[in-house]
């Protein structure tokens, strides 16, 4: 049976150059970069290598960079950090953040915790397309406004926020501004001076590095209170041995992910848009998210009258590896908190499927998906009591 494997959205595989990097240093260069011996020294010239090729993908200084172990440590980091150190300042500082209705769960629970704490959140909402109005977060700010955190590009349905122009208006409100960009690193261009980010997440496994590594972009100048506390790595922000292999993968991620990004972004959007015109074919198919705005590599659709969980085991079945909605809550039988925000009514959002590609995609896996595709929907359809045609 042939395997297709669409859902780099969930997970990519660790790319070949990444590998051979990252190998000598779970064996013959296993030193603890903490230490001051020699195989000390050699795993923290590593890690600092490292980091300066994660701050060259998003042109930041080195010493802006905070490893950790991946994007929803680094979003926890970012949001309670900046809350916690103003927690005893509110009554100056204000206690008041804003964020979207379609951010992922690691930011959505993130804030919703620090409601309980008496912190106050405004979830900003989408239109259509999942684009957040300008003019909202103009108008949402406050004298109270400590934080906004705004996703650059929506894992589900792959819509690309306007961020230069949100940067822009936190900055003349004096307000800091955060980022998940863990879906958008190296698919889009990411300059943090120009788009005004302050804090911007991001995480090695989406970009074919290893899983368990991410980091976290700290401007300088912002204070966090650290969420971990131990023997002070990191400045102080995240106590933990450095995990340096993971460090150097996500390094050696980042540099490839510069290099190829034109070329592959390029050629996945070729192919996406091959599979989203083919997909649309079929009778009551469609699009989620913006049709232009959108991630090069993410194409997500709605079926009327299909379960989503059937199709995608159906798809299964034939080999082809697609999500029903967001990785990290696609166990979870309910419907999705961005379909619904887009204004996709719940029984239309089951019967959502999101296909994203990668740089090992072939036209011929598109092909392959673009003929079992219909046959599958058809096949449901005629099982489904809402489908009357």
């Amino acid at each position: 049976m042939k395997k297709v494997y669409l859902d780099y959205g969930a997970t990519t595989p660790v790319d070949k150059d990444v590998l051979n990097e990252i190998l000598p240093f779970f064996h013959e260069r296993f030193g603890n970069a903490s230490s001051i011996h020699s195989y000390g020294k050699e795993a923290f010239d590593a890690v600092e290598n490292a980091r300066e090729k994660v701050s060259d993908i998003i042109n930041c200084k080195a010493n802006e960079i905070v490893f950790t172990s991946g994007g929803t440590e680094s979003d926890n980091l970012a949001i309670k950090g900046v809350a916690y150190i103003n927690k005893d300042k509110r009554k100056t500082k204000g206690n008041h953040i804003i964020t979207s209705a379609i951010e992922h769960p690691a930011v959505l629970e993130t804030c919703r915790h620090l409601e309980k704490q008496g912190f106050n959140v405004k979830y900003l909402p989408v239109d259509k397309y999942g684009i957040v109005n300008t003019k909202d977060l103009e108008d949402a700010i406050s004298a109270n406004t400590f934080l906004v955190t705004i996703m650059y590009a929506n894992n589900e349905i792959g819509t690309v926020e306007p961020i230069e122009e949100l940067g822009k208006i936190t900055k003349e409100h004096n307000v800091l501004f955060h980022t998940d960009a863990v879906q958008a690193i190296t698919k889009i261009s990411i300059d943090v001076i120009k788009l005004n980010i302050d804090l911007l997440s991001v995480s090695a496994h989406k970009i074919y590095g290893p899983k368990g590594t991410g980091a976290l972009y700290v401007k300088n100048g912002i204070k966090l209170e650290p969420t971990a506390h131990g023997g002070g790595h990191e400045k102080g922000l995240r106590s933990s041995t450095l995990n340096t292999p993971g460090i150097v993968g996500i390094g050696k991620a980042c540099e490839i992910g510069k290099k190829r990004m034109k070329k592959d972004t390029f050629y996945m959007k070729i192919l996406r848009d091959k599979l989203i015109k083919n997909v649309l074919e079929i009778e009551e198919s469609y699009l989620n998210g913006h049709p232009e705005k959108r991630l090069a590599n993410n194409a997500h659709f709605r079926f009327t009258a299909v379960e989503g969980e059937s199709l995608n085991l159906m798809l299964d079945d034939k080999g082809i590896a697609a999500a029903t909605g967001s990785a990290c809550s696609s166990k979870k039988l309910q419907t999705s908190h961005v379909l619904l925000a887009i204004g996709v009514n719940p029984k239309e959002a089951h019967g959502s499927i999101r296909f994203t590609l990668g740089k090992y995609t072939s036209k011929e896996e598109i092909e392959y998906v673009s003929d079992a595709l219909p046959e599958i929907v058809k096949r449901l359809r005629k099982m489904s009591p809402l489908w009357n045609r």
